[in-house]
């Protein structure tokens, strides 16, 4: 089974990277990450704080939009072209094929994470621009545009010549390429004197990536169960209603589930378990259990108030993110159990 997985897993990335989707959304990404330097110059406080704001909304919302994509290309796909049935009918089962299938689309959007993420620091080590008189960050823009120019010169001369994949080709060289500009930024300040790295470097920012990563993660698994049963269309949409129930579920559930929870305080709790605010009040509380709280991955705040994001709530983030990815992922197995493939 691990082999089977491995291998299911391997060509799932494969072909999930190869998407002409996955090149669409990250030069879109790319694009609206480097104007979020313009667009936050408008605040008339703090621009480096909306720009904090603006760029990681667009890696969330464009990592939320690949999951999506991809996890529809990869599953729902294979089983309306047959090809779910032959591999099925080898001995491959059910289980392992979705479990393959989403550790292959994880992978992958790992890696496109990890280009948006460098793409952002990148962008965020240079800062905004205060005022006129405010230098261009000449290590950043020399570094982040030279390494982008040879990721697209790679992908291309390995396109003409070798006939490889220009899009997989570009990320898959690029990523690295972009951490290698981004470490050589650190060294250097805008006008190329030498620079204090552990100074220069955002510690902060890579731990809110990170948590806003396990989002990610979450519906990835969400989509992959969607996709068992769903089209395309209806599995974006799934993807994208879990996205904002998750960003406002304190809001829908936790704050009436509060409200009503300290009026029954107020009550002495003497009410009947079978009345209209007890229902709303069970059922608030339910719902905000169970749907995934993407407020608990938000770190936007912690940055742009100067808050410590302590290493225990990051090991909590993990495990309730963890669960959510078991949860969701057992529901995708329940569903695609039943679902004829042939």
């Amino acid at each position: 089974m691990p082999v089977q997985l491995l291998a299911i897993a391997r060509n799932t990335f494969s072909e999930s990277i190869r998407q002409p989707i996955v090149l669409v959304l990250l030069v879109i990404a790319t694009l609206l990450i480097v104007l979020s330097i313009p667009f936050s110059a408008f605040t008339m406080q703090d621009d480096q704080r909306m720009f904090l704001d603006i760029g990681l909304s667009t890696v969330f919302i464009m990592g939320t939009l690949l999951a999506a994509f991809l996890a529809t290309n990869v599953v729902n796909r294979e089983i309306e072209n047959g090809t779910a049935l032959t591999v099925i009918s080898k001995p491959v089962g059910r289980v392992p094929f979705l479990l393959g299938k989403y550790l292959g689309v994880a992978c992958a959007i790992l890696l496109t994470m990890a280009y948006m993420s460098l793409v952002f620091v990148l962008v965020e080590r240079h800062g905004t621009m205060q005022t006129v008189r405010t230098p261009y960050h000449l290590p950043v823009i020399a570094f982040g545009l030279g390494t982008l120019l040879i990721a697209v010169a790679g992908g291309a001369w390995c396109n003409y010549f070798y006939g490889m994949v220009f899009g997989s080709t570009v990320l898959l060289s690029a990523v690295p390429l972009l951490l290698a500009g981004y470490t050589l930024s650190l060294f250097f300040r805008p006008d190329f004197s030498s620079d204090v790295v552990a100074v220069a470097f955002r510690g902060d920012i890579w731990t809110a990536i990170a948590a806003m990563t396990m989002a990610i993660l979450i519906l990835t698994a969400i989509a992959v169960a969607a996709s068992t049963r769903l089209g395309q269309v209806m599995t974006v949409a799934v993807t994208l209603g879990m996205f904002m129930l998750g960003m406002l579920s304190d809001w829908m559930f936790g704050r009436p589930a509060q409200r009503l929870q300290l009026e029954f305080d107020r009550l002495g709790g003497d009410v009947s378990f079978f009345s209209g605010d007890s229902l709303l009040y069970h059922g608030s509380s339910l719902l905000h259990a169970i749907v995934p709280n993407f407020q608990y991955f938000w770190l936007a705040d912690a940055l742009t108030q100067a808050r410590p994001i302590p290493p225990a709530y990051m090991l909590t983030l993990g495990s309730y993110a963890a669960l959510q990815i078991v949860v969701a992922l057992g529901i995708g197995v329940i569903l695609f159990q039943r679902r004829e493939v042939g």
